[in-house]
């Protein structure tokens, strides 16, 4: 299957709600410590195992998220470690991008999340302990969400509720928000260990997962939160994403610093459907797309970026 180099460390990889062979690339330098970073828009070359780079756009800090616009098909944003979020166009060149940058974040933004529902609006999670809200059609930010007492790493909407969403933090909890409400309308103290991920089940609104540096993944049911849903240990470091599948309710992807990419069934009692070893530094960033049922993509540290169909091997 397709593999793409890419000169800096990977974080994050998105496929496109519009274009079955496209994906957005979030990319830093020095291991998002110091430098640089990058975006690649990458496509898959239908008649061969290659993957072409589209166009790129480089950037003065590094890059630690993407995500594309759910309204305009050549849009996406980028979260970057200097507390800002760009915009790009793909039909755009190069030097006429960025659209738009976004700077109200005091500290590094590392998540971002498209509303699949609204199409208007994202979400950021930044280490300044705060969630904000945004549309592409204002400078600043519709609101701000300051409850966490720690960096929110992720923040995810919910797929049939378009003012619900749900954010992971380093203070060991998952909020849901709903932006109508004031403050948070639950808080579930998840794990004993930072919380760096978060995702909603697409097929069931009332289930959401968490991932956490205590190395597990917990299925919740908001309805009764009390005790999880399913508990899936298997990773040997800190689990960074995790992403429920588009096309089977039963299915979570997740990635970890233990290198692996690892796909889960968790209704069942052995849950775990595959494990894929295919990067040889951390693995940051997974994906599932939404187009194409199991195809997956997966990038790292290693600075490579991978894409295969799930029950094959992403190096063959």
């Amino acid at each position: 299957m397709p593999v793409f180099k890419t000169p800096f460390n990977g974080y994050s990889v998105k496929f496109s709600p519009f274009y079955e062979s496209r994906l957005a690339v979030a990319t830093a330098q020095n291991f998002g410590i110091l430098g640089n970073g990058r975006v690649h828009v990458i496509d898959l070359s239908p008649s061969s195992p290659v993957i072409n780079e589209l166009i790129a756009f480089d950037t003065a800090d590094g890059v630690y998220d993407v995500a594309w616009s759910e309204s305009h098909d050549s849009v996406l944003v980028a979260a970057i470690a200097d507390g800002s979020i760009k915009i790009y166009d793909t039909a755009l060149p190069p030097h006429s991008n960025p659209l738009r940058s976004l700077k109200e974040h005091a500290r590094e933004v590392h998540g971002l999340d498209y509303n699949p529902t609204r199409r208007d609006s994202f979400l950021s999670a930044s280490w300044d302990d705060s969630v904000k809200l945004w549309t592409l059609d204002r400078p600043g930010s519709l609101r701000t969400f300051r409850e966490h007492a720690y960096c929110v790493y992720s923040a995810s909407w919910n797929p049939k509720h378009a003012d619900v969403f749900a954010s992971a933090s380093g203070d060991c909890t998952v909020r849901i928000w709903d932006v109508r409400e004031p403050g948070s309308t639950m808080i579930i103290p998840g794990h004993e260990h930072e919380i760096l991920s978060c995702d909603w089940n697409k097929y069931d609104d009332c289930l959401i997962a968490s991932a956490s540096v205590d190395k597990s993944i917990k299925i919740w049911d908001v309805r009764n939160y009390r005790v999880p849903v399913s508990v899936l240990n298997g990773h040997g470091y800190a689990v960074r994403k995790i992403k429920f599948s588009p096309h089977r309710r039963n299915l979570i992807v997740s990635c970890s610093y233990d290198m692996t990419v690892c796909l889960w069934d968790f209704m069942v009692e052995d849950a775990l459907v595959g494990r894929y070893d295919h990067h040889t530094e951390f693995a940051v960033g997974v994906d599932l797309s939404v187009l194409v049922d199991g195809l997956m993509a997966s990038t790292g540290w290693d600075e490579l970026v991978y894409v295969w169909q799930q029950g094959m091997d992403p190096r063959a």
